[in-house]
C-alpha cells in the first residue's frame, strides 16, 4: 500500500522520532584532556573583567551577549589597523603537549600560541569551536595564548577558552583547593537549574569553579553560584562542582545534588512517533483516515510549508493555511485520533528559512502555522545549497526554532537533513554544532538515509548512518548512547529513490537491531 506521496518522487516513510531527553546545548563544552586541567585564568570571562587577559589597542571588552556559556564573553572590536589581539601568558612545563580550545564567533577569528601553532575559522552567525595542540620546547616555561580577529572584518567574540595540560612553575604550586561543600539547588524551571555552594580554600587562591553533570563539564564561573540552562523538561540531572586555582590544580568533587526540572505544559512524556509523509499537492494522495485504520499510524508529517512571498507561510507557496485540502486532511486525521507535524522547506521551492530576512521574522512565520493548527511539533526539512549548505541560514533556522520553542511551552522541534552512509556530512555536523552553540534545544535530529549514490545495501547504509549520527550527538552534547538515540529520527524512502536505490519493508523484516 502506498501511504506517502511527495514531490519529485520522494516517497518517504516513518520518521521515527525519539523522546525528548537531555539537552544541555549552549551550556555544554566538549570535554578537554581527561587527565588535565584548564590552566588559563578567567577562561570564560565570568569575572566581568579582562584580567589577566591583555588586548591590543584597548579594543577588548566584556559583553553579556552573545555568549557561549555562562553570562559573559570577550568582544574584540577590530579596526582597519588593529586585529584586537587578546593574550594571556601562563606557566607551562617543557617538552609537554598542551591542548588549546576555544569558542569563537565572527569573521576570520584566530586562536593560537605565540610563535607556535594556530587555527582559525569564519562563523559570523554562531559560536564555533577552535582546537589546536602544541608541544613546548625543551626549556620552555611559559606560553602566550592569543585570540584575535582580522583587520576591518568587524567585532569578534570569544568564550570558554581552555588550555589543558599541567601547570608550570617547577612545582611552586602543586596544592589543590579544598573541595566545595554544601552544594544545593536554589531554584529550577523546566529548562534550567540554579546552584550554589560554599567557597573552597586554597594556599594561593581559587580562580574558578567548574560545574559538572556526570563527567561532562558544563560551564565555569568565578563565584559560588551558577545557573545551568538549556535543560529538558521533566528530566533528572545530577550536578557536582570542583574548584580550580591559577596553576591548574583541581579539587575533588563537591557533594552531588540531583534535581528534576519542572514539567513543561506539554507534559513530560516525550515525543516518539511514526509519522509518514503526506503530501496533498500532487498526484492521488491516500485518504489519511483509511491509512490510519489499516496501519495503526496516528501521526503524519505534512509536506511542505513554503514562502508565498514576504515571509508568508503557505502550503507549497500556493495553498492557504486554512480552508483548503491540507486543513481538510488535518481535520480527518485529528477526528480519527491522530495529529500532524508540518514540514517546512524540502529540496526545492521558495523556502521561509532562506527568504525571511531574520531569525525573528522566520520565528514569526513559524508562529503563524503553530497558531493556525495548535501544533505540538514542527519539522524543518533543511536541504540544498540555499539552506543546508548556508551556515548563516542554518543559524537563522536554529535561532527561530529556539524562539518558538520558548514561546510555546511543550512544542517539540525537529530538524531533518541529508546524510552520508557513515553519518552526517560536513554541513550536517555543522548544523549539529550550531544547534549546540546556539542553545537551540532541538528535540530530534532526523536524517534522510537515501540518495547515497546507488548504494545497494539500504539496510546497512541506514544503520551505519544512524550510528554515525549517534556518535556525533554524543561527542557534541556529551550524551550517553541511550540519550543520543532518543534524539535521533530516521526519514527513509518508500520505494525507489532519485538515485535508483530501492527500499522495501522486506529489507527491514527479521533484521537484527
Amino acid at each position: 500500500m502506498r501511504i506517502t506521496q511527495l514531490r519529485r518522487s520522494r516517497h518517504r516513510f516513518l520518521a521515527l522520532l525519539g523522546t525528548a531527553a537531555l539537552a544541555l546545548a549552549g551550556a555544554v563544552a566538549l570535554p578537554g584532556t581527561a587527565q588535565a586541567a584548564n590552566i588559563l585564568t578567567n577562561p570564560g570571562f565570568e569575572t566581568g573583567s579582562l584580567s589577566p587577559w591583555s588586548c591590543s589597542g584597548n579594543l577588548g571588552s566584556i559583553v553579556s551577549s552573545p555568549v557561549h556559556g555562562g553570562a559573559k564573553a570577550l568582544a574584540g572590536a577590530v579596526s582597519s589597523s588593529d586585529n584586537a589581539q587578546c593574550t594571556q601568558t601562563v606557566s607551562v612545563q617543557p617538552n609537554t603537549t598542551y591542548s588549546l580550545k576555544g569558542w569563537v564567533r565572527g569573521s576570520y577569528v584566530y586562536l593560537g600560541v605565540d610563535g607556535g601553532a594556530s587555527t582559525w575559522t569564519t562563523s559570523p552567525s554562531a559560536y564555533s569551536q577552535l582546537s589546536v595542540s602544541f608541544t613546548t620546547g625543551a626549556s620552555q616555561t611559559s606560553a602566550k595564548i592569543y585570540v584575535h580577529g582580522w583587520y576591518a572584518q568587524g567585532t569578534y567574540y570569544a568564550d570558554d577558552i581552555s588550555l589543558d595540560g599541567p601547570g608550570g612553575g617547577g612545582g611552586s604550586d602543586t596544592q589543590a583547593p579544598t573541595a566545595p561543600t554544601g552544594l544545593t539547588s536554589t531554584g529550577k524551571t523546566s529548562s534550567s537549574v540554579s546552584l550554589s555552594w560554599a567557597a573552597s580554600s586554597d594556599n594561593v587562591g581559587v580562580t574558578a569553579y567548574d560545574i559538572y553533570s556526570g563527567s561532562n563539564q558544563l560551564l565555569s564561573v568565578s563565584g559560588t553560584s551558577a545557573t545551568v540552562s538549556g535543560l529538558s523538561a521533566g528530566t533528572a540531572y545530577t550536578f557536582t562542582v570542583k574548584a580550580r586555582d591559577a596553576a591548574g590544580n583541581t579539587s575533588g568533587a563537591s557533594n552531588s545534588v540531583s534535581v528534576t526540572t519542572n514539567s513543561g505544559s506539554g507534559g513530560g512524556t516525550g515525543f516518539k512517533q511514526a509519522a509518514p509523509y503526506l503530501y496533498e499537492g500532487w498526484g492521488d494522495p491516500p485518504n489519511p483516515a483509511t491509512v490510519m485504520n489499516a496501519t495503526g499510524v496516528k501521526w503524519f508529517t505534512m509536506a511542505f510549508v513554503l514562502d508565498s512571498g514576504g515571509c508568508t507561510p503557505s502550503w507549497d507557496s500556493s495553498r492557504p493555511l486554512t480552508g483548503g485540502v491540507d486543513q481538510s486532511a488535518i481535520n480527518q486525521i485529528r477526528s480519527a485520533g491522530g495529529d500532524i507535524v508540518p514540514s517546512f522547506g524540502g529540496w526545492q521551492g521558495s523556502k521561509l528559512g532562506a527568504n525571511c530576512s531574520s531569525a525573528s521574522a522566520l520565528a514569526g512565520a513559524l508562529q503563524k502555522v503553530i497558531d493556525a493548527y495548535g501544533l505540538k511539533a514542527i519539522d524543518m526539512d533543511i536541504e540544498n545549497t540555499d539552506e543546508f549548505e548556508n551556515e548563516a541560514v542554518q543559524a537563522k533556522i536554529l535561532t527561530a526554532l529556539k524562539t518558538v520553542k520558548a514561546n510555546n511551552p511543550g512544542l517539540k522541534t525537529i530538524v531533518t537533513f541529508g546524510t552520508s552512509t557513515t553519518g552526517p556530512t560536513y554541513y550536517g555536523n555543522r548544523l549539529i554544532e550550531q544547534a549546540q552553540s546556539l542553545n537551540a534545544n532541538i528535540d530530534v535530529f532526523t536524517i534522510m538515509p537515501f540518495d547515497f549514490g546507488g548504494g545497494s545495501d539500504m539496510y546497512g547504509n541506514t544503520v551505519n548512518a544512524a550510528e554515525g549520527l549517534k556518535a556525533k550527538l554524543k561527542s557534541t552534547f556529551g550524551w550517553d548512547d541511550a540519550t543520543a538515540y532518543s534524539h535521533i529520527g530516521i526519514s527513509g524512502m518508500n520505494g525507489l529513490s532519485d538515485q535508483q536505490e530501492t527500499t522495501t519493508p522486506a529489507i527491514w523484516t527479521h533484521k537484527p537491531v
